[in-house]
């Protein structure tokens, strides 16, 4: 299926969704948001993990200035709003992310990087927020996400200095967890989603969405959590399959999917 800017391939289990605006670095306008939050929202029953990509030199160098336009204090709220609800539809869908990472991942580009499960990045890779220089302030969830990888502290020093990451400083500071040459983020990104759409559905649901909030709960309530997600985890069918298999000693073989 394709939209205006953006591309979505499906073969077996993994979703492909390519970010298409090569001649504008892929930044970010309000369409293709919308066009990103329509795709994970209505995602095949049979997709199991996805990779987020971009076609040409760079992932995402951020938000298109030529959308950059005055608004009330009440239009701004709203328009913000908007991107948290489509990034909201990436982070906490139905299915992982794994986001393949090259050239610029700018501002908006790594807030929607940030939003992935996984991150991939190739030695091209560069990572900056430049709205401190602009005049502006990050809106589209990164005040949330971004600290969570790197910390409140190189965050402050980014936006304030307009510091640039390189693709191995990147991946020292918690923005991606893999580095591989130029030209290999998607290979190895569609790689690890084969990988994780063999994983049990509710597992992946719960390191999706439970884990993240029980990092931000109290120790008692995270244990609780904790307690009841593993509860409903291990009553699926699949999960029953998994672990007979294992204790008959065919852990290797193929379990059928829920």
């Amino acid at each position: 299926m394709t939209k205006k800017d953006v591309h979505l391939d499906i073969r077996g289990a993994v979703a492909r969704v390519r970010l298409t605006r090569p001649a504008k670095r892929n930044a970010l306008n309000d369409g293709l948001i919308l066009a990103l939050r329509s795709i994970f929202e209505n995602l095949p029953d049979t997709v199991r993990a996805a990779v987020l990509d971009g076609e040409g030199d760079h992932f995402c160098a951020g938000l298109d200035l030529s959308e950059l336009k005055e608004r009330t204090a009440g239009e701004g709220l709203h328009h913000s709003r908007m991107w948290h609800a489509a990034l909201e539809c990436v982070q906490y869908g139905r299915v992982p992310v794994i986001a393949a990472l090259h050239g610029a991942v700018v501002g908006g580009g790594l807030e929607l990087a940030g939003s992935c499960h996984i991150r991939v990045a190739d030695e091209t890779t560069f990572y900056a927020l430049p709205e401190g220089s602009r005049g502006i302030f990050v809106g589209g969830g990164g005040a949330v996400r971004i600290p969570r990888l790197i910390g409140v502290a190189r965050m402050t020093d980014m936006m304030l200095t307009g510091r640039v990451y390189n693709a191995k400083d990147g991946g020292q500071a918690g923005f991606a967890q893999y580095l591989v040459p130029p030209g290999k983020a998607t290979e190895k990104a569609l790689e690890l989603a084969e990988r994780v759409a063999q994983n049990a559905p509710l597992t992946n649901y719960a390191l999706m969405h439970a884990l993240p909030r029980i990092a931000d709960q109290p120790a008692d309530h995270g244990f609780l959590t904790e307690a009841l997600m593993a509860a409903i985890a291990q009553s699926a069918p699949e999960a029953k399959d998994r672990v007979r298999a294992f204790l008959d000693g065919k852990a290797g073989t193929k379990v059928k999917k829920a």
